[in-house]
C-alpha cells in the first residue's frame, strides 16, 4: 500500500515524461521491419514498450540498448522468423494487436499471449479483418480471446470498414495491408490517432489519407532511419490535471506530442477552464512536439461526448478526477469501449471515486460526476491498471488525509518511477 499525501503548497517548475508509449512500440515495429539499422531516441522504458522489443527479438530481430538509443538492425518482412516459442505481450493490448497484422502475412505459424487483464480484452475485431485478408487466427475457445494462434499467409488487399474506432484495429490492416497482394482500404467510423500512418510514412510507405479512410498499395518494403519518440500526452495529463486543480501552480511539462488525433484532453481541460498554454510548436518525424504550460485555478464541469472517445480514449480516468474536483456536473457519455480496456475503467473509476466522497452515476457508456472542492481519504483499489492508479495518486493530493493505493507497481506498465516524481513535485 502507497499512500499519496494532500499537497499543501502549488506545483511548481519544470518536467518531462516518458517517450510516448503508442509511438514507441510503432517505432520498434516499423524499425524491425525495414531494411537497414533504425536507432530510436527516447523510448519508454516501461513494461509495455518493452514487451514489443522482447516479441521482435524473439522473432529473430537483432536489438540492442545502447546509450543514447535503441539499436535496431532490420532486415525486411522477409528477416522474421517463427519464435522459438509463445510470444508473452503481458498487458499490452498494443503489442498483441499491431503484432498480430505482422504476423499475419509471414510464412510460419505463433501464439501470442498475455496477462489476465489482456486475455479478457476483445480481439474478434482483428480476427475478422485479418482473416479476410487470407490469414487464420483461432482464439480461445473461439470466442476472440487471446491467446491468439496466427498462421501467416500470402495476404490480399481488402476494403474494410470497421464498426469501432480503433487505432489498433486500423494499425492491424495497415502493417497486414503493407505486406499483402493488391490495394487495401481501411474506413473507421470516427478519426483515431493517426501514429501509425505517420510511421509508416517516416520509413518510405506509400499510403494517402482522405477523412476517414486510408488506402494503401501492398508489397512495399520500408527503410531505415533514425527518430525520437515525443514525450507521452498520456502519461503528461496526470501531471495537466495536478496543476490544474491545485490552486496557484505554475508547472511547465517539456517535449511533449501534441498530435491533434489524441489531444482530446487537452480541449476538454481547456473547456472545464484549465489555463493550458502551447508554447515553442514545432514538428519531429512528422509528429507535432510543443511545451505545455499549466496555471492552477478553478474547474468547471462539462459535457464530454461520443465525438470526444477516440481523441481522448486513455485519459478518461484523469479527466474523471478532474471532473471531481470541478465546479458543477460532468457528463461522460458514448465511452462503452472503456469498459473493455485493462480493467472496466468506467466501473473501476465509479467505485473508486465513491470511496473519496465523490457522488457518481454510473451507466452504460459513461458516467456523471459532480464536482467538489475536496475530496475526502480513503485506501483505493487500482484493479492493476495503470492509468487508474496514476489517476487516483492525482486524486491523492486533494484529498483530507490522503488516498492509499493497493497497487502503485502497475504504473510501470506505462510510467516507471511515476510516484517517485510526484513526491519530487510536491516537495519542490
Amino acid at each position: 500500500m502507497r499512500t499519496v499525501e494532500a499537497i499543501t503548497r502549488p506545483l511548481t517548475g519544470e518536467l518531462s515524461v516518458p517517450g510516448d508509449k503508442s509511438i514507441g512500440h510503432r517505432a520498434v515495429i516499423f524499425s524491425a521491419v525495414a531494411r537497414g539499422r533504425s536507432r530510436v531516441l527516447n523510448l519508454c522504458a516501461g513494461e509495455d514498450n518493452l514487451r514489443t522489443v522482447h516479441a521482435f527479438k524473439d522473432l529473430g530481430v537483432a536489438i540492442r540498448q545502447e546509450r543514447e538509443g535503441l539499436h535496431i538492425e532490420g532486415k525486411g518482412w522477409d528477416g522474421l522468423h517463427a519464435p522459438g516459442g509463445m510470444i508473452d505481450c503481458g498487458n499490452s493490448g498494443t503489442t498483441m494487436r499491431l503484432l498480430s497484422g505482422v504476423l499475419a502475412g509471414r510464412p510460419f505459424t505463433a501464439t501470442l499471449d498475455g496477462d489476465p487483464s489482456l486475455r479478457r480484452r476483445p480481439m474478434q475485431r482483428i480476427i475478422d479483418p485479418l482473416g479476410r485478408m487470407g490469414a487464420r487466427i483461432s482464439s480461445r475457445n473461439g470466442k476472440g480471446l487471446a491467446p491468439l494462434e496466427i498462421h501467416g499467409a500470402n495476404l490480399r488487399g481488402i476494403r474494410y470498414a470497421s464498426l469501432v474506432a480503433s487505432a489498433q484495429v486500423k494499425s492491424a490492416i495497415i502493417l497486414a495491408g503493407l505486406q499483402a497482394e493488391g490495394t487495401t482500404v481501411f474506413e473507421e467510423p470516427q478519426r483515431t490517432r493517426d501514429h501509425t500512418e505517420i510511421m509508416a510514412r517516416a520509413f518510405g510507405a506509400d499510403l494517402t489519407v482522405k477523412g476517414n479512410t486510408v488506402t494503401l498499395a501492398g508489397r512495399q518494403e520500408l527503410s531505415a532511419r533514425d527518430l525520437r519518440v515525443p514525450g507521452d500526452l498520456s502519461s503528461a495529463a496526470f501531471f495537466v490535471v495536478a496543476a490544474a486543480v491545485v490552486p496557484g501552480s505554475d508547472l511547465i511539462v517539456r517535449d511533449m506530442g501534441c498530435n491533434p488525433t489524441r489531444s482530446g484532453v487537452l480541449d476538454v481541460l481547456g473547456r472545464m477552464g484549465a489555463r493550458i498554454e502551447i508554447l515553442s510548436p514545432r514538428e519531429e518525424g512528422g509528429e507535432p512536439v510543443a511545451d505545455l504550460r499549466v496555471r492552477g485555478g478553478r474547474l468547471n464541469g462539462v459535457d464530454i461526448g461520443p465525438e470526444m472517445v477516440a481523441r481522448t480514449i486513455d485519459e478518461y480516468p484523469i479527466l474523471a478526477v478532474a471532473a471531481a474536483l470541478a465546479q458543477g456536473v460532468t457528463t461522460i457519455s458514448g465511452a462503452r469501449e472503456l469498459r473493455n480496456k485493462e480493467s472496466d475503467r468506467i466501473a473501476t473509476m465509479a467505485s473508486e471515486l465513491r470511496k473519496l466522497g465523490v457522488e457518481v452515476e454510473e451507466r452504460e457508456d459513461g458516467m456523471t460526476i459532480v464536482g467538489q472542492e475536496r475530496l475526502k481519504g480513503a485506501a483505493v483499489n487500482t484493479y492493476g491498471d495503470h492509468r487508474v492508479a496514476m489517476a487516483l495518486a492525482v486524486a491523492g493530493l486533494r484529498a483530507d488525509g490522503g488516498v492509499g493505493i493497493d497497487d502503485s507497481a502497475c504504473a510501470d506498465v506505462s510510467f516507471p518511477g511515476f510516484f517517485e516524481r510526484i513526491e519530487r513535485l510536491r516537495g519542490s
